[in-house]
């Protein structure tokens, strides 16, 4: 038996294969003995599991997928790597459905559905009534829902996350007149519940509701079906209020996310993602295109404010450190939910790591300046010194403080008869202000434009 007394990182290290004839463990120097050191029928086993897994996610990806966000349904940060890898691979990952929902994640239709049990507020309980009352037929309304289930177990703040969380979507998508209609509908249905339960008819109904069908209300039949209350008609909730409550109750952003529909116009500004940074050398230079979850304010020693940033993107959540001198350039936009470009070095400590940040734009501010050449500009050198000396001379206006600081991207289009290419300038030829990068340049013959990274709606 080995006690393990201290720790040390070695980086990458040669891995030898080693078989053994007789003992599993073998003494080194100094009398120690080295254990387990994956002899060959060990590192065999774990080729044959690799080859499994393997050969299950290349053949059978929605199941293979399905199932390992399932046993990793506990560990917030897997699960979103997962539902990234997901997105890449075309699989598409919907909100729970109250009618198709299991208790953990399932696959249904080409898509992977999430269960009731990762939604917050809803216990084992009350997915057990739901389940037990859906055997009957699928539920047609939030009024025929509350109706079958149990409400002492599938209270109101049950229900109203399972509202909030898109459960109720393919029924009505009007997650904001379904919270209004709730509010009489809860009462509506818990009357019947008592007056079942007594065995009498129920008044609540008689005095609130109206009988369906071609009855007509003077003369009810006795097993009459009526209709439950409803509140007055309202608007729906804007998008990024239902996706802000649908994170806040599963813990991501499912049924959308504020990022997705940015991805390609941002791949532009050649970002990695949040998962990137650990495989990035220390102090590496980087940009990462994140939303901001939360900001806390810290004051130095020196009573300089600085902040500590809690950022997303879409594959993963992480931390980022604004120093004071950037914070005090920077800090007017760092606004909870915001979506912003983050440009900065890599800090590592203890396996972990975070982003130190050298600047930070909103991604509707970031613009980028084009410049549009012929093939035969392309492929003169003299063309090409004299685009990087304007390049070059636009960055020596600067003082040297501000160099390699330039906001916006610079765009080469080649445009050919029947072929189109871009070429994006290094870092150290963006610019700092396009408006007089266009003069620069169309000074110099270059046949220049300003054009927004993102196009506002």
């Amino acid at each position: 038996m080995v006690k393990i007394v201290s720790r040390k990182a070695l980086n990458t290290q040669i891995v030898y294969d080693i078989g053994l004839e007789r003992d599993h463990n073998f003494a080194i120097k100094n009398g120690l003995i080295a254990s387990n050191c994956f002899n060959k029928s060990h590192s065999t086993a774990y080729g044959y599991v690799t080859y499994q897994t393997a050969y299950l996610k290349a053949n059978y990806p929605l199941e293979y997928m399905t199932a390992l966000l399932t046993a990793n349904s506990g560990d917030k940060d897997k699960i979103q790597k997962y539902i990234a890898t997901c997105m890449n691979m075309g699989i598409q990952i919907e909100s729970p459905d109250i009618n198709s929902s299991e208790v953990d994640f399932t696959p249904a239709d080409g898509k992977i559905l999430f269960g009731l049990s990762a939604i917050r507020n809803v216990g084992e309980n009350a997915i057990n009534y739901i389940l037990q009352a859906r055997e009957a037929g699928v539920f047609k309304s939030l009024a025929d829902f509350c109706d079958r289930v149990d409400l002492g177990t599938v209270n109101r703040r049950t229900l109203q996350s399972l509202i909030n969380c898109g459960a109720f979507d393919k029924i009505n998508s009007n997650r904001n007149q379904l919270t209004q209609d709730l509010e009489l509908i809860y009462d509506w249905a818990q009357s019947r519940a008592r007056d079942r339960a007594s065995g009498q008819g129920n008044l609540f109904d008689l005095f609130g509701g109206a009988w369906s069908g071609d009855s007509a209300a003077k003369n009810p039949p006795m097993n009459a079906v009526l209709s439950p209350p409803k509140a007055k008609e309202v608007p729906d909730l804007p998008p990024h209020e239902k996706l802000r409550m649908e994170k806040e109750l599963l813990g991501f952003y499912v049924s959308d996310h504020p990022l997705k529909s940015i991805r390609k116009s941002t791949r532009i500004l050649s970002p990695i993602n949040m998962t990137q940074l650990k495989s990035q050398g220390e102090e590496a230079k980087v940009c990462v295109v994140v939303i901001l979850n939360n900001v806390k304010k810290v004051v130095t020693k020196k009573g300089d404010p600085m902040a500590i940033l809690q950022i997303e993107d879409l594959t993963t959540t992480g931390e980022a450190v604004v120093f004071p001198k950037t914070y005090e350039r920077i800090n007017q936009i760092l606004q909870v939910d915001r979506k912003l470009i983050i440009w900065g070095k890599v800090d590592k400590k203890d396996d972990q790591a975070q982003l130190l940040v050298d600047d930070a734009e909103p991604v509707e501010n970031v613009e980028l300046v084009i410049v549009e050449m012929t093939p035969q500009q392309a492929a003169t050198i003299e063309e090409h010194h004299r685009l990087r000396t304007i390049l070059k001379d636009l960055q020596d206006q600067s003082n040297e403080k501000e160099k390699e600081k330039g906001k916006v991207p610079v765009i080469g289009i080649i445009q050919g008869e029947n072929s189109r290419q871009m070429v994006r300038f290094g870092r150290q030829y963006w610019v700092q202000d396009s408006t007089t990068a266009i003069m620069a340049l169309h000074n110099g013959r270059f046949f220049a434009r300003i054009q927004p990274l993102m196009v506002r709606s």
